[in-house]
């Protein structure tokens, strides 16, 4: 076991068989879940399916928002991934491309005509060769994670030193507690909004809904970091299914140390790894989050986006950006 100033890092035994490696067929994401998708969406999602001989062989979820002036198909709130889950089949790697293609061609027919459709697709997805056929424009998106494979040790020793020591440093000063109550994290979390005179990026009700169902489901855990005087100073919420655990919300209050988010995240990679779990830091959208992430030694990952949009849909979008830059809460760090 890996430790911090010989520290154990704590770490909440789970029950055997709570989690489980990837099952050989194509595996669904936790975001793709009907259950996530029906509160993220409120309801609001469909589901585009290939059947042959009786049997699902290919399907896509997609949500649907319809506006005074558009009908929009984005990703719904703190979801991070969708796109296709294709059953493999047998042959060769021509056989394999000629039925993802194909598969991926009905799925594409099926969806709905908007005035904008993106989605990223999960990390599994190498190749999005049928979006591009179809008229979509492809673009890279990134994320860095952590193989199952890896031990504690090779984690720590990929970290780099700032990183190693701004952990070090904040195991001195703070206690890790994992298993919060949504409630706990919640209020913490819109404290930490109203005192940067933010708002919710997510939507608070969608928020609440998911984070309490994630943690009901075991499918998720809230972890919190206490300073000496026994007061909260930063959270984290993580999820996972099968194959991964994902970074999926953190808060911290003004003046934490630090290295709270760090301490939190290392504690996270450490419970991911002893269940066989690829850690997946849920990707950066700036500079300076990518050079965090990065400290950490993890693997640079390719996520695909699609997208296609009508061209008065993207020209009105463009406008208002430039008009009135959104004023949001960033939802990591």
């Amino acid at each position: 076991m890996t430790t911090i100033n010989d520290r154990t890092l704590p770490v909440v035994e789970r029950p055997a068989g709570t989690f489980a490696p990837a099952p050989a067929r194509a595996a669904h994401s936790i975001f793709h879940e009907r259950w996530w998708l029906d509160i993220a969406t409120q309801g609001d999602w469909k589901l585009a399916a290939v059947r042959q001989n009786d049997e699902i062989v290919g399907e896509m979820p997609y949500a649907i928002w319809r506006t005074r002036l558009w009908r929009i198909s984005h990703l719904p709130p703190l979801t991070r991934t969708l796109g296709p889950v294709i059953q493999p089949v047998t042959g060769s790697e021509a056989r394999q491309r000629h039925h993802t293609l194909d598969v991926t061609a009905q799925l594409i027919d099926q969806l709905p005509e908007c005035d904008s459709f993106f989605q990223v697709l999960d990390p599994s997805v190498d190749d999005a060769l049928a979006f591009a056929l179809h008229g979509f424009t492809v673009s890279a998106r990134y994320t860095f994670r952590i193989d199952a494979r890896t031990t504690a040790d090779e984690a720590w020793s990929r970290l780099n030193s700032k990183t190693r020591n701004v952990i070090r440093s904040a195991s001195r000063e703070l206690t890790i507690l994992p298993d919060l109550s949504p409630d706990e994290f919640l209020a913490f979390y819109d404290a930490n909004l109203a005192a940067r005179s933010r708002t919710n990026a997510y939507g608070d009700a969608v928020m609440r809904q998911l984070v309490n169902a994630f943690v009901e489901r075991n499918a998720g855990t809230l972890m919190g970091a206490y300073g000496t005087d026994g007061k909260l100073v930063a959270a984290v919420g993580l999820v996972w299914d099968h194959r991964a655990m994902y970074y999926l919300l953190s808060s911290r209050v003004r003046d934490a140390h630090c290295g709270s988010i760090s301490l939190l995240l290392w504690t996270a990679i450490i419970r991911a790894l002893e269940r066989r779990l690829t850690f997946d830091f849920d990707g950066f959208s700036s500079p300076s989050t990518f050079s965090f992430l990065n400290g950490f030694g993890a693997t640079l990952t390719q996520r695909l986006g699609v997208e296609r949009q009508r061209t008065v849909y993207l020209l009105t979008r463009t406008l208002k950006r430039r008009l009135a830059p959104a004023r949001v809460f960033a939802p990591n760090l």
